[in-house]
């Protein structure tokens, strides 16, 4: 492997905050920044195997130590998986659940949990937080088509869901992009999705090839979102295209670093925090805020 064609994605962050109390007078807090990083090679592929001392930290351009440090978490994963059932999807949804159904089997453990949105006019949530296969098997033979699509209710509704949940915090969504009526916007969303540490996952699908048909500006949101969660996107135009994407973050979810550190003495009073993380030998670097 050459260190030269490696590219580093941080996808995504917790903070945890210790209380150490010495007695009545004062109260000492001491936080553990938590990141979670996937580290692929020039194909995109996850690379296994990296030291500790392979990994550089950075916090608003402070050097930061490495406190601990694992190979392919086994943190407990929290999924939210919404599913778009509006009109414009109906044609394809069969195949879409059909896909969406095996990836829940190849991904979930008995120490993770899975939570199934659809989401129209409206948002239900078909299933809360189980590992229960069964239970989730059923609760996707239940979804069924509706009319509008209330993207944005969505991602708030499935972040506030995740935000009390421990461990690693993932929101997978499948739509084609386009909200018609939210009752919350585009920032409210983006700050739910921020504040619950969740990562999000975009599979959009493209019915069609030419964009004059097709909501881009929607797609577009959901790309930086994704972006801004340390997520990623996937364009997907047919069934194989969905499953790989399906594989594709799996994979990631499966082959992730935890680096974790206790930062110094911060200048700046901003509720983010601008991290860099490098790997030895490559100059490329991953940019977080949270």
């Amino acid at each position: 492997m050459k260190q030269t064609a490696i590219a580093v994605l941080a996808l995504g962050i917790c903070a945890c905050c210790f209380g150490q109390q010495s007695d009545s007078t004062f109260k000492v807090d001491v936080k553990l920044v938590n990141v979670f990083v996937t580290v692929t090679d020039g194909h995109g592929a996850p690379v296994a195997g990296l030291k500790k001392d392979d990994f550089s930290i950075r916090e608003d351009g402070k050097q930061q130590k490495i406190a601990v440090f694992g190979r392919e978490s086994v943190l407990p994963l929290s999924i939210v998986l919404a599913i778009d059932t509006s009109l414009s999807t109906r044609k394809d949804l069969p195949l879409e659940l059909a896909s969406a159904r095996k990836f829940v089997h190849a991904i979930l453990r008995p120490v993770d949990a899975l939570s199934l949105y659809q989401f129209s006019e409206i948002v239900n949530e078909i299933t809360p937080f189980t590992s229960d296969l069964s239970r989730i098997d059923h609760a996707i033979g239940r979804i069924h088509s509706g009319s509008a699509t209330a993207l944005y209710d969505a991602l708030y509704l499935g972040s506030q869901a995740l935000e009390p949940r421990q461990g690693r915090k993932v929101f997978v969504v499948i739509t084609d992009g386009g909200d018609t009526m939210s009752k919350v916007d585009y920032r409210e969303a983006v700050r739910a999705a921020q504040e619950a540490e969740a990562i999000l996952y975009s599979i959009i699908i493209v019915p069609i090839e030419a964009s004059a048909g097709r909501d881009t500006g929607g797609e577009h949101a959901l790309i930086q979102l994704s972006d801004d969660t340390g997520g990623k996107y996937y364009y997907a135009s047919s069934i194989p295209q969905l499953d790989e994407a399906f594989h594709q973050i799996s994979d990631e979810l499966r082959t992730q670093y935890l680096l974790a550190y206790y930062p110094s003495e911060r200048m700046s009073d901003s509720e983010f925090r601008h991290i860099q993380i490098s790997v030895q030998g490559t100059p490329e670097q991953a940019r977080l805020f949270f």
